[in-house]
C-alpha cells in the first residue's frame, strides 16, 4: 500500500522548516548574483517557481519509462526546454529585466535545488504531490531571494523597485548608501544573517 503524502507539509515545509536555501543551504550562487535589486529577484524567483513546478510534473509523469542510466539527462532536457521558454517570455514582455538578469535565467539548469527535487522527489511522486514540492520549493527559494534583494536594494540605493524611499532630507542630514550592500560578498553577508536568525527561532534546526 502506498504511503500517504501529506500534501499540506510538502507545499509549506520548503517555506521555512525545510527552504532550500537557508536550511538544505541550495541555490546560494544565484542569490549572489541577482539580488543587488529587488525587481531582478523577484523575476527569478518567479521564474524558479515556475520552472521548477512544470519539470517536477513532467518528470513524474514519465518517470516510469525513464532508463535509470539516463534520467539525469532526460531531467537536463526537460528543465532546458522550460528555461528556453521563460526567457523568451522574458525578453518579449520584460525585456529589460530579462538585460539585467542576463546568463543567470540561462544557469537556472545548473540550479541544485531542481536537479535535487526532480531526483529525490518527482522520479518518486505523482504529479500532483510534485507540482505541490515544486511550487513549494520554488516559493521559498523566491522568499530568501526577495529579502535579500529588499535589503541590499534598500541599504546599497536608497531605492525599492527603482523608486526612491529613502527621503531626500536624510542625505541632507549626512545619510550615505552603503555601496557594499550592492557588491556580491553582501549577499553572503544577508543570507548568513538570515540563516541566524531562522536558527535562532527554529531549535531543532540547531546542531547538538
Amino acid at each position: 500500500m502506498a504511503e500517504k503524502i501529506d500534501y499540506k507539509s510538502v507545499l509549506f515545509n520548503p517555506f521555512s522548516k525545510n527552504n532550500p536555501v537557508i536550511v538544505q543551504i541550495l541555490g546560494i550562487c544565484s542569490v549572489l548574483a541577482v539580488t543587488a535589486k529587488l525587481a531582478p529577484a523577484m523575476v527569478m524567483g518567479i521564474s524558479v517557481i515556475a520552472v521548477l513546478a512544470f519539470s517536477n510534473v513532467i518528470i513524474s509523469l514519465i518517470r516510469n519509462t525513464i532508463p535509470t542510466n539516463i534520467r539525469i539527462i532526460v531531467q537536463l532536457v526537460v528543465v532546458a526546454g522550460l528555461v528556453v521558454i521563460v526567457s523568451q517570455l522574458l525578453q518579449a514582455y520584460a525585456y529589460d529585466v530579462s538585460k539585467q538578469l542576463s546568463v543567470f535565467i540561462g544557469l537556472i539548469i545548473t540550479n541544485c535545488i531542481l536537479m535535487g527535487r526532480l531526483e529525490a522527489f518527482a522520479m518518486a511522486n505523482r504529479p500532483w504531490a510534485s507540482f505541490l514540492d515544486g511550487i513549494g520549493n520554488g516559493v521559498g527559494y523566491a522568499i530568501i531571494l526577495i529579502i535579500v534583494g529588499f535589503f541590499r536594494e534598500l541599504l546599497g540605493s536608497g531605492t525599492l523597485l527603482g523608486f526612491q524611499v529613502v527621503p531626500d532630507s536624510f542625505y541632507e542630514a549626512g545619510y550615505v548608501n552603503n555601496g557594499l550592500m550592492i557588491l556580491p560578498p553582501m549577499a553572503l553577508v544577508t543570507v548568513a544573517c538570515i540563516i541566524w536568525v531562522h536558527r535562532s527561532r527554529n531549535k531543532d534546526l540547531q546542531e547538538p
